[in-house]
């Protein structure tokens, strides 16, 4: 059986609401499990300027976001509700790479919708634990950074997996190891269960990022690790800032010699701004 998902996701991509999202998300997983192939799709995408999310949470610029102290039953509801922040425009960064770049191949839909039912459960898990604390998606402010970014790199897978997965989603490896941390001096176990859950399967999510980054450098004949020395120069991105997580970039594709040389290019664009 060959299928055509592309009308499925897109009205996944846009829905707004965040169950129907993660049905139709689900719909479409299981879809294409059973499918052999792709049909051939003429249409192109909508060129969305955002994808579908709630009028709650309101976005702001990161600036804007309320500082809230962790001590307190609210402060630490916010810091949860910006980690369900993350993982809801995580469905829309996976379902945007399935349904955006239709000449990769049926492989690159499959993982990428797989990734995005992921962050589905994700989600799931922590609205849930937001709920425990009388909380829910949508009562705190938010920003948009992640999407910003996969609206800036809509015109080519290539950037895409450069930008999105091996940085912005990397970081994730780097930081969810401290927050886990401080969740546990709380004594809240069940969130650092979900935090565990959120954590391996990240490693996966950022491993496929590097896979598909790698077959695109080989298809244009492009050298990666300089590639992405330039990308990251470009567009004035940060790879590291504290703590960086060596053995989970590892298992998620990076390459020790790649991993010195961004660390070496990161403290020198830090030395170059103090020096202006």
């Amino acid at each position: 059986m060959y299928l055509n998902p592309y009308p499925l996701l897109e009205q996944a991509l846009l829905s707004d609401n965040p169950d129907e999202k993660g049905r139709l998300t689900q719909a479409l997983f299981a879809q294409l499990g059973e499918a052999e192939g792709l049909t051939i799709e003429e249409s192109k995408p909508v060129d969305c300027r955002f994808a579908g999310h709630p009028l709650c949470p309101r976005l702001v610029v990161p600036s804007e976001v309320t500082p809230r102290k962790m001590n307190t039953v609210e402060g630490y509801a916010a810091m949860l509700h910006a980690i369900a922040h993350i993982e809801f425009n995580a469905i829309n960064l996976a379902l945007d790479a399935a349904y955006r770049f239709r000449n990769m191949p049926f492989q690159f839909v499959r993982d990428w919708v797989r990734v995005a039912k992921e962050e589905v459960f994700h989600f799931g898990l922590m609205r849930g634990r937001l709920n425990s604390l009388g909380y829910d998606y949508g009562d705190f402010e938010a920003h948009g950074h992640l999407w910003d970014m996969a609206y800036k790199t809509a015109y080519d897978p290539l950037l895409r997996m450069a930008l999105v997965p091996r940085v912005l989603e990397a970081r994730g490896l780097d930081v969810t190891p401290g927050i886990r941390a401080k969740v546990a001096q709380r004594g809240d176990m069940e969130t650092c269960d979900v935090l565990d859950i959120i954590y391996r399967d990240e490693v996966g999510h950022v491993a496929i990022g590097n896979h598909w980054y790698q077959h695109l450098c080989r298809e244009r004949g492009l050298e990666p690790v300089a590639l992405f020395r330039s990308l990251i120069a470009r567009y004035d991105m940060f790879i590291f800032r504290g703590y960086v997580n060596i053995e989970a970039r590892e298992r998620a594709g990076f390459s020790r010699f790649e991993l010195d040389m961004l660390e070496d290019f990161e403290k020198s664009l830090k030395q170059d701004k103090k020096a202006v």
